[in-house]
């Protein structure tokens, strides 16, 4: 059967579950929709990170988000790694799972890094054989996210969101659409982000990524350690334009501001998307 994004509900705005705010997440219950949890931080087999993980869930909905499936890595996938994400799954119910368009490591060490993939179509082939060998074993649809790159492979004979979009079509999984990270990696490479979102299939994006980056004049490195720049905001109502009731999420893992700061850009997120459907339903009613 075929991907349905109404398979993905619409969660709403979100943000990050990040150890500093335990503590006021758990005791305040502030208002937000939604969290994104790091798979690898409770894949634990006990202790206080699932004692944290029980009390949010019982508050909220949530999600897992991986950083080391290493889905384009030439390794085996790693069983163990899969039982235990599974096991985490079954115990806490998520929304979904989502993992990256990467991979982290090769010789069974693991780099703790994102590391871009070659574009090409024998890479979509290997790609997209691991995520259904991942699916099937989950028993579910994942999502996979564009990740941030540095540099180009010669070998490359498509662009990025062409290679994107034929993963997804080949291993019919969803797509986490990280719009910081389009915007980081048009500027690295001088390729055009309004390009890549208007050619990422509609149906296949279930859920966006907000952060902010650094900028070192030359280069733009995704380092989620800023406030959200005003061009990130720009491309993420060109992308609520075309895609809808998509649930975003805002990332913020270094130099960690109060979650107030964080719920605000939420908030912002969420007045986007108002505005962007008010405009929809305006211009429906004129027509």
């Amino acid at each position: 059967m075929q991907m349905n994004r109404a398979d993905f509900p619409f969660l709403g705005f979100g943000v990050g579950l990040r150890r500093p705010h335990y503590a006021h997440i758990i005791d305040a219950r502030p208002r937000i929709d939604w969290f994104e949890v790091i798979s690898e931080n409770f894949m634990v087999p006990g202790g206080r990170p699932l004692q944290v993980l029980e009390a949010v869930r019982a508050n909220y909905p949530i999600v897992l988000h991986g950083v080391s499936l290493s889905i384009g890595s030439t390794d085996p996938l790693n069983r163990g790694y899969l039982r235990e994400l599974r096991d985490l799954a079954r115990r806490f119910e998520p929304a979904w799972i989502s993992d990256h368009l990467c991979w982290t490591g090769v010789g069974g060490r693991n780099l703790h890094d994102l590391l871009p993939l070659p574009y090409t179509g024998e890479t979509v082939r290997h790609v997209a054989a691991r995520i259904r060998e991942v699916q099937d074993f989950l028993g579910r649809r994942i999502l996979i996210e564009n990740v941030s790159s540095y540099l180009q492979f010669t070998d490359s004979n498509l662009t990025e969101w062409q290679f994107l979009a034929a993963v997804a079509d080949e291993a019919d999984c969803a797509i986490l659409l990280d719009v910081n990270n389009i915007f980081v990696s048009a500027f690295n490479h001088g390729f055009d982000a309004h390009t890549y979102i208007d050619s990422v299939p509609v149906g296949r994006v279930a859920q966006f990524h907000l952060a902010g980056h650094s900028d070192h004049g030359t280069h733009l490195l995704d380092t989620h350690d800023h406030p959200i720049r005003g061009e990130v905001w720009a491309l993420y109502e060109r992308a609520v334009r075309r895609f809808g009731n998509v649930a975003a999420l805002i990332e913020w893992d270094d130099n960690i501001p109060e979650f107030d700061v964080l719920a605000a850009a939420a908030d912002r997120a969420r007045a986007i998307h108002s505005s962007v459907e008010r405009g929809a339903n305006s211009h429906a009613a004129r027509s």
